[in-house]
């Protein structure tokens, strides 16, 4: 399977909006006549705020429409999310009804910060949004000690499922807290209240990587998971432990099998991708197997596409 790139598809730098820069994690929800693609914006270097585009369904390449504002607040003070909020997944439930998943940003003092994940719920069919509830739905347990985020979610044969990255460490690297994580699975009867039981999907290479937001297709009886993974060295200024996109293959959502050099797209020779790919977020529309995903510095320019070629 090789992804044909279609390059930045939505540069963040051109807007002019209340965002200044980036349109990192691209979510899209699938509507009648347009793509709605949730994403998170910065209005400043240190905040993450989600607002979304419209892309004409019958031509992507047409923007219809870029809202004006983030679709929520920051949670209140002492909140998991009360410093930035960023997409994760949305999951149509028919009916106006939508479930967005975001990650909660909140800053520390000895780590630089904390991050859960929330929901985020809308009954007309993703115009606006409320928190379902106050406190995260994916968070802190026994054995999972630093953070729980960036969930995929899917429906499968009556259970709910989510693979997250789970916060394994913090490291010390040329003088700097890094954070490092794992990939896990959690259950759910209904969307809403999950059970983290610990289940490593994507097991680390070393100590050092770190995993985060799958996207999940199916082929035959096969599921395929594309991911994000990076080392803590020198990754923030695109070295070679800068994301790259990874992959796993499945028959039963349980026991995965990394097969990264099969993900099937690689760093660009120049551009906005030609340091970093990272956050894939893959849906099948008309036929067509479509993703998006963030480039350099971690989407500061924008998103970018690319389609299946099977």
């Amino acid at each position: 399977m090789i992804w044909k790139k279609k390059g930045l598809w939505f540069n963040a730098l051109e807007q002019n909006s209340w965002f200044k820069s980036h349109a990192q994690i691209p979510t899209p929800l699938i509507k009648d006549d347009v793509v709605r693609v949730f994403f998170a914006g910065r209005p400043r270097p240190d905040m993450s705020m989600t607002s979304y585009v419209d892309f004409d369904r019958n031509d992507l390449s047409k923007i219809v429409y870029v809202h004006d504002r983030p679709i929520l607040d920051l949670g209140k003070r002492g909140m998991f999310d009360e410093h930035g909020v960023m997409p994760a997944h949305a999951v149509d439930r028919g009916n106006g009804l939508i479930l967005l998943y975001y990650s909660g940003w909140q800053r520390a003092v000895d780590i630089l910060y904390n991050n859960y994940t929330g929901l985020a719920v809308s009954e007309d069919g993703g115009d606006t949004f409320k928190r379902y509830f106050e406190g995260p739905i994916l968070d802190r347990t026994t054995h999972e000690l630093y953070s729980a985020t960036s969930p995929y979610v899917m429906e499968h044969e009556g259970k709910w499922h989510a693979w997250y990255c789970s916060g394994t460490n913090w490291h010390e690297i040329d003088g700097k807290l890094e954070h490092t994580y794992d990939m896990k699975h959690a259950i759910s009867d209904d969307g809403y209240v999950w059970h983290q039981p610990n289940e490593v999907a994507i097991k680390q290479k070393n100590e050092f990587e770190a995993h985060c937001m799958p996207a999940i297709i199916k082929r035959g009886d096969t599921f395929y998971m594309w991911y994000s993974y990076r080392g803590s060295k020198g990754f923030r200024k695109g070295s070679g432990d800068a994301y790259r996109l990874g992959l796993a293959k499945s028959k039963d959502l349980k026991d995965w099998e990394r097969i990264d050099d099969k993900a099937g797209i690689e760093l660009s020779d120049s551009g906005f991708d030609s340091e970093m790919i990272a956050y894939p977020c893959i849906f099948e529309m008309d036929g067509k197997t479509i993703m998006f995903y963030n480039g350099n510095s971690f989407g500061k320019d924008g998103f970018g596409m690319a389609i299946l070629e099977e």
